[in-house]
C-alpha cells in the first residue's frame, strides 16, 4: 500500500511539466508564471514533509496519507474552472504541492525504520521505486490526453486518480507490525519492545528535529548535496525536458515517453542502489551518482532533437538509473548519524531536496525566457553536481565520532 501511496504522489506531482504546453497556448502565461506555480509545488512537497513524518508518528499512516490523496483531488479537479494565473499557484501550488508533500519520501523511510530492522536500504530502494512507477504509469496518458483532447480531462483523471486511492488507503494501510502481531522484520520476537504511542505536539517534534540536525555538520552537507539532486531531477528534467524536447521540435507525447522511460530505469536504478546502499559505503555511492549525472547534463544540449536517436536513449538509461539512486544512501545516512530522529531529519534534509528543485523549476523556466533555450540551465546543473559529489565526501569527515555503519568498506 505504501508503494501505491508513492506511486500516486509522484505521478500527480509530475504530472504538470506535461501540462505546461498546453496552458501556455490556450491562456498564453509564460513560463516564468507556470514555473513559478510548479517551484511552490515542489517548495511544498519538501517542507511539509517533516511535519508529515511527526503527524504520521501522533496521527497514524492512514488518517494522514489519505488526507493528502483528498487535497490532491481538489487541486487537480479545481484547476479545470482556472482563468487566471494566480489560481494557477493556488490549486497546482498550494493544494498538490501540499497533499504529495505528504505522501513524499519521508513515507517510505517511516515505513522502513518501523517494518524492517534488515535490508533497510533495500526496502528504500523498492519504495522508493513506486515514484518512478507512478510516473511511468501516469504521465504519458495524461499528456496524450493534454496534447489529443485537452489538458482539463487531463487534470480531471489525476484527480479521479487520487479519490480512487483514498479507499484502498483506509481499508489496506497499517501504522506498525504490532497491528498485525509480529516484529519487524529481522528482530528478535522474543526480545522486541514495541515502541511507545507518540503524544504531544507533532509540529513542535518536527522542529525540534530540525534544530538538533543544524548543530551537526553533516546535516547540512546532506542537505546541500539533497538540495542538488532536487534540482537536477524534480525541478530541471522532471518539469523542463518536455518542454525544452518540444523546442527542438519533439512532440509533447513522445518527450512524456521518454520521461517515462526515465522512470523505467529509475526503477531497476533505485532498487539496486538500496541493495547496495546495504553493502557499500552510502558516500561512495552517492559521489558516483552525482557525478554520472553530472556527465549527462553537459551533454543533454547536444542530445535533443526532434527525433529520438541512439545517443538520447542512452540519456535516458544512464540519467534513469541514477534518478532517485541517491535516496536509499542518503536516508541510510540519516539513520545512522541521527538515531530514532533520523526520519524526521530525513523530512528535513529532502525538504531542502524540493527547495533546490524549486529554485531550479523557476530559474530555468526564467533562462529559458531570457535566452530562448534551455542549454544554460544544463550546464549550471552540471557544475552543481560536481559540488554534491564534493560535499558527499565532507560527510564522512564530519561523523569521525559517530559509530560505524553496518556497510561493507
Amino acid at each position: 500500500m505504501t508503494f501505491i501511496a508513492l506511486f500516486c504522489a509522484a505521478g500527480f506531482r509530475a504530472a504538470p511539466g506535461a501540462l505546461m504546453v498546453p496552458l501556455h497556448e490556450e491562456f498564453g502565461w509564460s513560463m516564468s508564471v507556470m514555473s513559478l506555480a510548479v517551484s511552490i509545488n515542489l517548495v511544498l512537497y519538501g517542507v511539509v514533509a517533516p511535519f508529515a513524518a511527526a503527524l504520521m508518528d501522533r496521527w497514524g499512516l492512514r488518517r494522514v496519507v489519505s488526507s493528502a490523496l483528498v487535497l490532491v483531488a481538489l487541486g487537480a479537479a479545481g484547476s479545470v474552472f482556472m482563468t487566471a494565473s494566480w489560481q494557477l499557484l493556488v490549486f497546482w501550488g498550494v493544494l498538490i504541492g501540499t497533499g504529495t508533500g505528504a505522501m513524499a519520501l519521508v513515507l517510505a523511510a517511516t515505513i522502513a525504520n518501523r517494518w524492517f530492522i534488515h535490508r533497510r536500504g533495500l526496502v528504500m530502494g523498492v519504495l522508493t521505486a513506486g515514484q518512478a512507477t507512478g510516473q511511468l504509469v501516469i504521465l504519458p496518458p495524461v499528456a496524450a490526453l493534454a496534447e489529443n483532447v485537452g489538458w482539463r480531462p487531463a487534470s480531471l483523471v489525476i484527480a479521479a486518480f487520487a479519490l480512487a486511492a483514498v479507499p484502498l488507503v483506509l481499508l489496506v494501510m497499517r501504522d506498525h507490525p504490532g497491528e498485525h502481531g509480529v516484529a519487524p522484520y529481522g528482530a528478535d520476537p522474543e526480545t522486541y519492545e514495541a515502541p511507545l504511542p507518540v503524544t504531544g505536539d507533532a509540529f513542535a517534534r518536527a522542529l525540534e528535529g530540525l534544530a538538533f540536525a543544524t548543530r551537526h555538520r553533516a546535516f547540512w552537507a546532506l542537505a546541500i548535496a539533497f538540495a542538488i539532486c532536487g534540482a537536477t531531477t524534480n525541478g530541471l528534467i522532471g518539469i523542463h525536458f518536455i518542454p525544452s524536447a518540444h523546442d527542438h521540435g519533439m512532440s509533447q507525447t513522445t518527450a512524456a515517453g521518454l520521461l517515462a522511460a526515465v522512470g523505467v530505469f529509475d526503477i531497476a536504478g533505485t532498487i539496486a542502489s538500496g541493495w547496495l546502499t546495504d553493502r557499500v559505503d552510502p558516500r561512495k555511492l552517492l559521489v558516483a551518482y552525482y557525478a554520472f549525472r553530472g556527465v549527462g547534463l553537459v551533454l543533454l544540449p547536444w542530445l535533443l532533437s526532434d527525433t529520438v536517436h541512439p545517443s538520447m536513449v542512452l540519456f535516458v538509461v544512464v540519467y534513469g538509473l541514477d534518478w532517485v539512486a541517491t535516496v536509499p544512501p542518503t536516508a541510510m545516512l540519516c539513520r545512522e548519524i541521527f538515531g530514532e530522529r533520523g526520519t524526521i531529519v530525513f523530512g528535513w534534509v529532502f525538504a531542502a531536496h524540493q527547495i533546490g528543485a524549486a529554485v531550479a523549476a523557476f530559474g530555468a523556466g526564467v533562462i529559458r525566457d531570457v535566452f530562448g533555450e534551455y542549454t544554460y540551465a544544463g550546464w549550471g546543473g552540471a557544475a552543481l553536481c560536481a559540488i554534491a559529489a564534493v560535499l558527499s565526501i565532507v560527510v564522512r569527515n564530519s561523523r569521525r565520532n559517530e559509530p560505524a555503519g553496518n556497510y561493507a568498506t
